[in-house]
């Protein structure tokens, strides 16, 4: 087993970040928190975990926490497709200013290891698929833009200095683990906003676009379970072994469109499932399928749980129980 790491979560008390964490403590390592509860939950931090309520573009607070860390792993961000279409500044400002931030911080406590959280928003609509890291970054919205920036900036870093550091960019994440499950404001993600609706907890799911060039007129996507996810990033953070920027995807290699998801949903929960169809958001690439061969080559990581039915049938179960501090309950339909 690698030696125990001390890393730094940055976005640590989110969907992923707390995943992550917990993960990370599973695979015997230390970890503290940073995050600035404006997306994330107190909650979500696993006992007994410090947690330090801050941004990251505060680079002073950042470098008086590093000291004694051996790694970051950076996933706070602004990371709504059709919020960023309207407000494009203040995702630059926050992905791209936030993670200059972090990299001065940690030049300046002499922290050289990073796995950075980017995403297959990067490519936009792709020229072939399934998609692979040598395929062409453009992205059709600003969330992506700033990401692709991001994982530029950190190419460039570790190209100037000691950094090792890993983007993975990964695809749609659904499903609940290690009893933490999504907990948005408003939810935007699929998988969560088509459970709501089983549960009663909506009055229908929504579905953005009927007519892209899909078999069923619903945008395709690639799901993976948010504990493959979580797997990987220990893989990278644990790989990083001297200077240099590798990105990776991670994906199952399957896409399912929208429609499919909600009838695995039905499927999972033995209910009927209300649909609201509307026009499509803006930014919204046609399909997305991920190529995740070189994190397999590379990492030796591969999905244990590639089905859509048991992420949904994960988020279902987190659906019924609730986040521990109730802010999602709501009446549950018979």
């Amino acid at each position: 087993m690698p030696r125990a790491l001390r890393v730094l979560v940055l976005g640590g008390a989110g969907y992923i970040g707390s995943v992550v964490t917990r993960h990370l403590l599973a695979c015997g390592h230390q970890v503290t928190v940073v995050d600035d509860l404006s997306k994330g939950h107190p909650w979500a931090v696993p006992d007994g975990v410090t947690l330090h309520r801050f941004d990251v573009a505060d680079r002073h607070r950042l470098e008086a926490v590093l000291p004694g860390h051996d790694a970051v792993v950076h996933l706070a961000a602004l990371s709504l497709v059709g919020e960023s279409m309207h407000r494009p500044v203040a995702y630059f400002r926050a992905n791209v200013g936030g993670t200059a931030s972090v990299l001065e911080a940690m030049e300046a406590a002499g922290v050289a290891r990073l796995v950075f959280s980017s995403t297959a928003a990067v490519y936009g609509e792709p020229t072939a698929v399934p998609i692979d890291e040598d395929a062409p970054v453009a992205p059709t919205n600003p969330y992506g833009a700033s990401k692709a920036a991001v994982d530029r900036l950190i190419g460039f870093a570790a190209g100037a200095g000691s950094l090792g550091a890993v983007s993975l960019r990964y695809f749609n994440v659904a499903g609940a683990a290690y009893g933490v499950g999504e907990a948005h404001d408003p939810e935007t993600h699929l998988v969560p906003a088509v459970l709501a609706a089983a549960a009663g907890r909506a009055p229908a799911v929504q579905v953005h676009g009927t007519d892209y060039p899909t078999p069923d007129g619903t945008a395709v996507r690639d799901y993976i379970h948010v504990a493959d996810l979580a797997a990987a990033h220990v893989l990278a953070l644990e790989a990083i072994d001297g200077p240099g920027h590798r990105v990776l995807n991670l994906g199952n290699g399957a896409g399912f469109s929208v429609r499919q998801v909600i009838e695995a949903a039905e499927r999972v929960t033995g209910r009927a499932i209300p649909v609201e169809e509307g026009p499509r958001r803006l930014g919204d690439p046609t399909v997305l399928v991920a190529s995740a061969e070189r994190a397999r080559a590379e990492l030796g990581w591969k999905p244990e749980r590639p089905s859509v039915e048991e992420m949904v049938a994960d988020a279902w179960e987190w659906t019924l129980a609730g986040p521990p501090d109730g802010s999602a309950a709501g009446p549950l339909s018979s």
